[in-house]
């Protein structure tokens, strides 16, 4: 039986590759509304694309910095039992999971990652609200 945290770490892997590669779409179909990487609106989040949840990119876009190789994800949220950030991951440009923190509501928002040596290209860093959806923060280093 899949675990919640299988089933939220193969979720990112398919909205990455998703993300990543557009589907070829049929001809004569109608085009979905403007979205991330090709998907549907409302299906993933970015600061500059918050569809429905514009009053919530402050408390729900991940922040991304990087300092000595380290990476630290922080999600400005609130954490208690009825509402909190359940997940950060760090996504490389091929689909491969960097690293993944799975939160508690008793837990703060934020996580930290070794980068791999001389990696160099894009980083997608997602925050995962138990609310108000998936967010993604795209970056190169």
């Amino acid at each position: 039986m899949t675990t919640r945290r299988d089933f939220l770490q193969t979720t990112l892997v398919v909205a990455s590759g998703m993300a990543l590669t557009r589907g070829a779409q049929a001809e004569g179909a109608a085009a979905p509304a403007a979205g991330i990487g090709g998907l549907p609106a409302n299906l993933i989040y970015t600061a500059a694309a918050p569809g429905v949840w514009q009053s919530k990119v402050d408390s729900h876009a991940p922040l991304v910095s990087i300092t000595d190789g380290k990476l630290t994800i922080k999600t400005k949220h609130g954490m208690n039992e009825e509402h909190f950030i359940v997940r950060h991951t760090l996504v490389g440009a091929d689909g491969q999971v960097l690293g993944a923190t799975t939160f508690y509501p008793s837990d703060k928002a934020e996580s930290t990652y070794d980068l791999p040596a001389g990696y160099t290209g894009k980083l997608f860093a997602t925050s995962f609200c138990n609310k108000h959806d998936f967010w993604v923060a795209e970056l190169s280093v």
